[in-house]
């Protein structure tokens, strides 16, 4: 790959530029929230030039083949029902959501926003993108946030709120006899929405909720959109980071009284401490016997209106491991499934009625053996073309302590930036 391509490019000129190329229907995006802290890059896949779809079945040696036998990077995701497989499971949902994609594309666009630097990457001579590029970066109406068509219909539920509420008690009673410690149980929301504008809406919160991890991915019959805040495995020169989230307090004027209310919160604490455990041992698996640390435990910031709670966990891949090793042996994601983890994937798929597809799987982009990046797929959703519905998640994790009646008031906040972008 070589760089064809340098410009500086103000953010409201590339926004203008997002928006241009995901109506196009050409592009994959990995964004950052415009001025998000610490988390400046961002990535687009322009033109696909090759295409892996797995099943379970798909070998991680043609994995790997199609990953690393050129030098082109990997955009993808892995989505949720693909843990059954690696888990040695099965459940009786069926859904055509392809359980993974990844793709090679022609060209690659990098943008610091910091810098306002963009640089377009190719394998091509690439002579025609340029201009294309100088005649789009312009700033467009969506850089002023607006809110994507209204939908006047209340989004169905998976389950209500009094079903959720059931089903935390009945976690509960398998977390007291011993099954499990902790589970992740999540809503399905879907609303009919004929030729929803679902770039419009990835525009419109991408510019008015800022998150780390943004990404827009075109399949065709599904257009999926993630607004997440939580990174699941980096891994750069072999430096291994995840960093879980577990602990969530929703507010409307941020003060330090609630940061230290969340941070004291046995229940809070004590999902948080379970999960860095499972993170532990999760990358344990590909990195280096005592190089996994536990940083900043406890860390909070702030994203959609809720106090989010973390940890960083480090480790060093293993001589002969690649982050593709790292990726599949650690996924799903414990802050998404619970503990132990085959335990909970297989009560997660009693309790909840629907099947999760794209959320809580992870996007990905790989660039080496030894760097990638990756999301946790919390807060995402998905536009069915076929069925013409919009469809998205939320959930919260259930410890032996958790109230019922406020698990439930902290999922549907998570969800609330989508209802409120719905109207």
């Amino acid at each position: 790959m070589q760089c064809i391509y340098s410009q500086t490019l103000p953010l409201a000129e590339f926004r203008g530029l997002v928006e241009y190329f995901v109506r196009s229907g050409r592009a994959d995006l990995f964004l950052s929230g415009p001025g998000y802290p610490g988390e400046y890059m961002n990535y687009i896949g322009l033109d696909i030039d090759s295409e892996l779809t797995l099943t379970g079945e798909t070998t991680r040696e043609e994995i790997s083949r199609f990953v690393f036998s050129t030098k082109e990077p990997v955009f993808g995701f892995l989505n949720y029902p693909l843990g059954f497989a690696y888990h040695r499971l099965t459940s009786s949902k069926t859904s055509s959501f392809p359980s993974c994609v990844m793709r090679k594309y022609k060209y690659y666009l990098n943008y610091d926003s910091q810098a306002a630097n963009l640089n377009v990457f190719t394998g091509d001579d690439g002579s025609a993108l340029p201009n294309e590029i100088l005649s789009h970066s312009q700033p467009s109406q969506s850089q002023n946030a607006v809110p994507p068509p209204r939908i006047d219909e209340t989004p169905r539920q998976s389950l209500s709120r009094d079903e959720y509420i059931r089903r935390v008690g009945k976690t509960l009673s398998y977390i007291r006899d011993g099954y499990i410690y902790q589970l992740n149980l999540s809503i399905k929301y879907t609303v009919p929405a004929v030729n929803y504008d679902t770039a419009g809406l990835f525009l419109y919160l991408w510019q008015t909720y800022p998150a780390p991890f943004y990404v827009w991915f075109d399949l065709g019959r599904y257009q999926v959109f993630s607004t997440s805040p939580e990174r699941f495995l980096r891994v750069d020169g072999g430096n291994v980071r995840s960093e879980p989230i577990k602990g969530t307090l929703a507010f409307e004027t941020l003060t330090p009284d609630l940061k230290r209310y969340l941070r004291e919160s046995p229940k809070e604490s004590a999902e948080l401490s379970m999960i860095v455990d499972m993170i532990r041992n999760d990358i344990s698996i590909n990195c280096d016997y005592g190089s996994v640390k536990v940083h900043n435990h406890k860390s909070i910031f702030a994203v959609d209106n809720l106090l989010q709670m973390y940890s960083t966990v480090t480790g060093k891949l293993k001589m002969g491991r690649t982050c593709l090793d790292l990726l599949l042996d650690a996924f799903p994601g414990g802050s998404i499934t619970g503990c132990p983890k085959r335990k909970a994937i297989e009560i997660i798929d009693h309790l909840e009625p629907h099947v999760r597809d794209s959320y809580c799987g992870s996007f990905f982009r790989i660039d080496g053996a030894s760097l990638m990046d990756s999301s946790i797929t919390i807060r995402t959703g998905y536009y069915d073309k076929q069925e013409t519905e919009l469809s998205f998640f939320a959930g919260s994790g259930i410890v032996a302590d958790s109230d019922p009646e406020r698990e439930y008031e902290e999922t549907t906040a998570k969800a609330g930036k989508f209802l409120k972008a719905l109207g």
